[in-house]
């Protein structure tokens, strides 16, 4: 193999490696955008709701959530958004799961969990181990009946 041949080898194999990394950060991007979005709706509802329950002493029900909803930055984010108002009780820690969404990130650093409001206004990420093992200690039988009807 010539000089000439051996250095258009090397500079395809260059090529490729960073059209490989371009693709990887894109979709890795993707997801964190993603990611990013969702999170900002759900802290946008914390506010919405510990500015409620400031105002009325106790969480507000799932119609004013559903109709405040569409209002959200990066609403179209929270797909399926479950609010657990109905399940909270007196008894409740501010631990409590009040609502969550599930996503499915396709990435390097992200991937299958769920965006979580806690009953004291924390917004976070948990994997989906670690989310289901949490929510079935706080849900009660009803509940669960009420999800699998």
């Amino acid at each position: 193999m010539n000089r000439r041949q051996k250095v258009i080898i090397r500079d395809s194999f260059i090529i490729i490696a960073i059209t490989v990394i371009t693709v990887v950060a894109m979709i890795n991007l993707r997801a964190h955008v993603n990611h990013s979005e969702a999170m900002r709706a759900m802290e946008d509802l914390a506010r919405n709701v510990m500015e409620y329950k400031s105002q009325h002493g106790l969480v507000p029900p799932e119609s004013y959530v559903l109709s405040i909803r569409d209002d959200l930055l990066g609403h179209v984010r929270l797909t399926n958004l479950q609010y657990r108002a109905r399940w909270i009780d007196l008894d409740c820690t501010a631990d409590e799961i009040l609502a969550y969404s599930e996503r499915n990130l396709h990435s390097l650093f992200l991937g299958h969990g769920f965006i979580v409001l806690r009953l004291d206004g924390r917004v976070e990420w948990i994997d989906k181990d670690e989310f289901q093992e949490i929510l079935s200690q706080q849900q009660s039988p009803d509940e669960i009946q009420m999800l699998q009807d």
